[in-house]
């Protein structure tokens, strides 16, 4: 299935934005670029990994979320959170105080995400076992990932794993217990508590399939701002007993680094952070990395725990939830919080509905649809970029001087708008004698 469009959650203010290029640099696409004193994003590279808002030094980026208020359409208001919202609360907040607090906001019910993690193990499993002949298999968990590998790594798309996320696999089961239920499919909206603004991106405009089961999405800092300051005010005592299912241990430690490979059988292996992602699918696109049969992929340091929307220090994070599994860990062998799971009890349904549509490239390497034109181009760029000076100092609005021949050659810039060509134009000036005792005389014979 070919997507029309990507959905992007960050947003540029253009009033709060100065243009100081501290996001460009950051960018593990090269999607944004300054423009006439202010960032701009080139919408078909940008994977919403969010490395941008954290480089902004005046939060000029930010991540738009629905409104609150749109809960309150539906009769039944199922938050559905991960298990790294749970681990934002300090250690002395249960679970179910957390999930009475996150009632009192609105919402009608709770449920964690996770839940589907269990049934996928074994999906997951089967997938890899008969994939032999693409290998690796890379987990289709973190959604920055799967655009990552459509826009700067095209050749491996065929790598990504075609199995739905937990998330969409417990928005499916409780969905359809709340319709056995007795509620009518349009007065159930699910509210997705995101940690990172890739997940809304994906919720948006889903990759592999048409529509989410997901009606909305809430980022976590808010929802997290809204319940903790409640527990904070001395008068306030929750009186909302919710319904709880427990997680299993596997389920819970999903969202984390390493949750998810442990439990699939083969070679594997567990990378988080953006770069360290970037540096390993580098290798398997080259030859240099083989030998494995599934990776999971994380784009947030720490995955989950790191992402953009989270309150608490991402390590304080993993150790509440590895206490959290330590605690509950044990009554999967008393067995008996873990009888009638709502996930369990439609799990033939969800195995008919696991699977995602073909992932389709979007590489942002394109030059042109025409071959000869494309290769006409990629001559130019070269040429452009051996008069170029090599700095990659980010002062013309872009990234690098590679980014600046292409948008030179895509006629998006101009090579004037290199300082360094600026300064070789015109008669020695204060300014030319500085930089060249920073960047040296030899950078400005390059250009004479």
């Amino acid at each position: 299935m070919a997507e029309t469009v990507f959905h992007h959650a960050l947003t540029i203010l253009e009033d709060v934005c100065f243009g100081c290029t501290h996001c460009v640099k950051v960018c593990p696409t090269e999607a944004l670029r300054v423009r006439d004193g202010k960032a701009r994003l080139t919408a078909n590279r940008c994977i919403d990994c969010g490395r941008c808002m954290q480089a902004c030094p005046v939060n000029a980026i930010i991540i738009k979320q629905d409104d609150f208020s749109e809960i309150y359409k539906y009769k039944a208001r199922v938050a559905l959170v991960t298990s790294i919202l749970i681990g934002q609360f300090p250690r002395h907040y249960p679970t179910r105080k957390i999930y009475s607090g996150i009632m009192e906001q609105g919402f009608s019910h709770v449920y964690e995400a996770e839940h589907g993690a269990s049934l996928l193990i074994d999906e997951i499993n089967q997938y890899v076992a008969r994939h032999g002949a693409v290998k690796p298999v890379i987990s289709s968990f973190c959604p920055a990932i799967v655009r990552l590998i459509q826009v700067r790594f095209p050749s491996l798309v065929e790598n990504i794993m075609l199995l739905k996320a937990p998330l969409d696999l417990a928005a499916i089961s409780f969905k359809k217990e709340l319709m056995e239920r007795g509620f009518a499919e349009d007065e159930i909206g699910i509210f997705y508590i995101t940690p990172c603004a890739a997940k809304i991106a994906a919720i948006k405009s889903p990759v592999g399939e048409k529509n989410s089961p997901i009606n909305g999405v809430i980022n976590m800092d808010t929802l997290f701002n809204k319940v903790y300051s409640g527990f904070k005010k001395e008068h306030s005592s929750s009186c909302i007993v919710p319904e709880k299912e427990q997680l299993r241990a596997e389920e819970m430690a999903w969202s984390l680094t390493g949750g998810e490979a442990k439990y699939i059988n083969g070679r594997c292996l567990s990378i988080d952070g953006i770069k360290n992602a970037i540096e390993f699918l580098e290798g398997i696109e080259n030859g240099h990395i083989s030998n494995f049969d599934f990776i999971e992929m994380r784009a947030c340091d720490q995955s989950c725990a790191g992402g953009i929307l989270t309150t608490s220090n991402r390590f304080l994070t993993v150790e509440r939830l590895e206490e959290r599994i330590v605690k509950y860990g044990q009554d999967k062998i008393e067995g008996k919080i873990f009888d009638n799971k709502t996930i369990d009890k439609h799990s033939s349904f969800i195995r008919e509905n696991v699977k995602i549509d073909t992932i389709e490239p979007r590489s942002m390497l394109k030059l042109d649809e025409n071959t000869e034109e494309a290769l006409r181009k990629m001559e130019r760029i070269r040429k452009i970029f051996s008069y170029l000076p090599g700095i990659d100092c980010g002062a013309c609005g872009t990234p690098s001087c590679r980014s600046l021949a292409e948008d030179v050659v895509q006629g998006h810039a101009h090579t004037s708008d290199c300082i360094f060509i600026q300064t070789s134009l015109n008669v020695p000036s204060d300014q030319e004698i500085r930089a060249e005792k920073i960047w040296g005389k030899d950078r400005f014979r390059k250009l004479t």
